[in-house]
């Protein structure tokens, strides 16, 4: 007998009406819709502009970057807060090398390349010395932090001299169209990490292991090797934010600008799993998670012109919120999952019903029969079918006389 096993804990049960679907799966969605008709009525002149568009999509780039980079640990469930202040340090160095005379060219595969051993140090402290993920990468990020101000000695970075190439400053000042270049790059890390995330074997794998470790371990799975996967790719895509910054930046770097990158990248992590997926980390979420950031300050700006508390407060107030949305959603896929029984199939299935015609096709069981070969077969509930005797199996004594 085949039994199957349905699971509905992820997503509104089928007795849902279609506005709850709705609102649990795109709720911030029709949010995202909402403030920007509402800032657009409010502001028509600067806010639905192509300027203010483009103004937003290209400062917003290396906040995508850094909330995808955040997004692919999170996945396998740890956390990397070492990219504020990593992204702090790549943008100084991506500048200085350039400075000191080396090729952009070499300078960019340098960055991507510390990025990575950053990366791979974190995965070393959580998965070969068990150290938690919060701990271990926040500490990351104090001793980059550190380093950082070391090198620079506190000051900003300046090229004076114009000794960094013009090319790299193009990297942030192409277009296509009126799109901006740095968000055209940050849309298509953010394709490429949907498609694996939703559609590729290696993206189940980091689900699994993100969800329940120890199954992902007897499943097979390589659970250490893609924990540190995710940890390097999360360190590489905070170097390409490091590139993308200096570049915007027209040959000034600061050693201080890195930290305040990482509670709005966090928030936007945290918002995106309420949506789309509800519930799970995933990168349509976090593109929805900054778009959300970007409409929300830039409207707030434009109503409150002059008041720098505004995007501190916003990010905070956002974060909290989104938090508070995935524990309840958490809670409430919990509770529906124990309160849905498990439920096995009937022996007369259709998927495994035979066909009648073929001559390979086996008559089902008689009602009652058991795979116990001692226990004798019931009487057939069909009238028209005799009952077969049972056999005498008692065995009489040896010598018994006649």
């Amino acid at each position: 007998m085949n039994t199957s096993v349905k699971s509905t804990a992820l997503e509104p049960g089928p007795g849902s009406r279609f506005f709850t679907r709705l609102t649990s799966n795109y709720g911030m969605v029709i949010l995202t819709v909402v403030l920007f008709a509402l800032f657009a009525v409010l502001r028509p002149d600067t806010f639905a502009s192509l300027l203010n568009f483009q103004l937003l999509a290209s400062s917003r780039s290396v906040l995508l970057i850094l909330a995808l980079a955040v997004t692919i640990p999170m996945v396998a469930g740890k956390i990397d807060l070492s990219i504020g202040y990593g992204v702090g340090l790549w943008q100084v160095m991506a500048l200085s090398w350039q400075i000191q005379g080396l090729d952009y060219r070499i300078v960019i595969i340098l960055v991507l390349i510390g990025g990575g051993v950053v990366g791979l140090l974190n995965a070393l402290l959580v998965e070969l010395a068990q150290v938690d993920a919060f701990i271990a990468t926040l500490a990351t990020g104090q001793v980059i932090f550190a380093v950082t101000y070391w090198y620079t000695g506190g000051r900003q970075v300046t090229d004076s001299a114009g000794a960094r190439a013009v090319a790299f400053d193009e990297i942030s000042r192409w277009s296509l169209g009126p799109i901006p270049g740095p968000f055209i790059i940050a849309i298509v890390i953010a394709v490429i990490i949907w498609l694996v995330l939703d559609y590729l074997p290696v993206g189940r794998y980091l689900y699994a292991v993100g969800a329940n470790p120890a199954a992902a371990v007897l499943s097979g799975i390589p659970r250490r090797k893609y924990v540190v996967s995710a940890m390097v790719f999360s360190g590489m895509l905070t170097g390409v934010a490091g590139i993308l910054l200096a570049s915007r930046q027209a040959g000034v770097a600061q050693a201080n600008i890195g930290p305040e990158y990482l509670l709005p990248a966090l928030a936007a992590v945290f918002l995106g799993s309420t949506t789309i997926r509800p519930g799970r980390v995933n990168g349509l979420g976090t593109v929805l998670g900054v778009a959300i950031a970007a409409i929300g300050i830039s409207g707030l700006q434009q109503l409150l012109p002059g008041q720098f508390y505004l995007e501190p407060l916003f990010n905070g107030l956002t974060l909290v919120a989104a938090i508070t949305i995935a524990s309840l959603a958490t809670r409430r896929r919990v509770s529906r999952a124990e309160a849905v029984p498990v439920v096995a199939a009937d022996a007369t299935d259709p998927g495994d019903t035979a066909d009648p015609a073929s001559p390979d096709s086996v008559p089902p069981a008689p009602r009652g029969a058991s795979d116990d070969p001692d226990t004798p077969p019931a009487a057939s509930d069909d009238p028209f079918t005799p009952s077969e005797p049972t056999p005498n199996t008692t065995r009489e004594p040896i010598g018994k006389e006649n």
